[in-house]
């Protein structure tokens, strides 16, 4: 078994053939022969979570055993600690280790990409790109969407502006016009995608989205934590990663008192059930796309490392 730190696997997974990945991993579940159960939360030491996430398809099986301690930044450590397990589904023999932070900020950021190759509006790509959050989230999505995006021009809000720089500074060596801003309120109304990628338990910015705008929500895992205010959740459209772990831990969604009925998952989207956005069309409400995460992105990640690994 081979086992394979941050650097490596953050190597194996690029953004854009990781979200084509995540694509034929979501047609996998709508068949029946990607699955995973919902994941287990167990409450840890003081307000962290151990979470346990297993999935397999026909050939291989994973479990990602994370720890999420938002408090660890405050003693300049990690919030998220991780490893995925890959096994072979036939066999059970253990193929190798991957580094579970580095799988979670790229499937994730993986995960928003395709949302915003399938959702946003040509205008919404057009307008410049704002993260709310500076760490590996911020980080990673910055990466996924900034070169992704035609102007390639972004913002970073983060409580400490010294955090919002750091970043700010990274995309700029990435080639992407970034700047670090210091309040929020003013540039929302410029901003095309907007992504909240923070641990907060309260709402990071004020219903004042553009109608044409893609908002990627990605930070609260909990009924309890929100990013978005209630009222641009009940004036948006509504999209998920996955129905099911969206109305048991999605607080942006479940502090709204969301109507499930217009909350449609992203399966439906790639799988051509539901309506997408009309490029040509002229949006009349913002609209959101919420994750919590899914063991399936962290079995596509798994899928791509071991195509990487052993070509076929």
């Amino acid at each position: 078994m081979r086992i394979f730190d941050f650097a490596n696997t953050h190597q194996f997974l690029p953004y854009p053939e990781l979200a084509d990945e995540l694509r034929a991993v979501l047609r996998d579940k709508r068949a029946g022969i990607a699955v995973a159960p919902r994941r287990l939360a167990l409450p840890v030491g003081d307000g962290g979570v151990l979470l346990v996430m297993p999935a397999a398809d026909r050939d291989i099986a994973i479990t990602k055993l994370v720890t999420v301690h938002p408090h660890n930044a405050e003693q300049g450590l990690p919030s998220i600690h991780g490893e995925v397990v890959v096994m072979n589904a036939h066999t059970g023999e253990r193929l190798m280790i991957l580094d579970g932070q580095a799988v979670t900020a790229r499937r994730t950021a993986a995960l928003s990409l395709l949302a915003a190759q399938t959702l946003a509006s040509e205008e919404a790509k057009r307008g410049p790109l704002l993260i709310i959050g500076a760490g590996v989230q911020g980080k990673a999505h910055l990466e996924a969407l900034g070169r992704w995006l035609p102007a390639n021009d972004a913002f970073i809000f983060s409580r400490t502006f010294a955090d919002a720089e750091a970043l700010a500074h990274h995309g700029r060596m990435l080639g992407i016009n970034t700047q670090a801003i210091g309040t929020i309120s003013d540039m929302l109304p410029a901003c095309g995608i907007i992504v909240t990628a923070t641990t907060s338990r309260q709402p990071v910015l004020e219903d004042r989205a553009r109608d044409d705008a893609l908002v990627i929500a990605v930070g609260a895992y909990s009924p309890e934590m929100a990013e978005l205010p209630a009222g641009l959740v009940r004036r948006a459209r509504i999209f998920t990663d996955t129905l099911e772990g969206a109305r048991a831990e999605a607080g942006d969604l479940i502090q709204a008192n969301v109507d499930w009925s217009r909350v449609t998952p992203l399966e439906e989207i790639v799988a051509g059930t539901a309506p997408t956005i009309s490029a040509d069309a002229t949006p009349s409400s913002p609209t959101i796309f919420k994750s919590v995460g899914h063991a399936l992105w962290d079995l596509a990640a798994a899928r791509l490392a071991a195509h990487k690994i052993s070509p076929p």
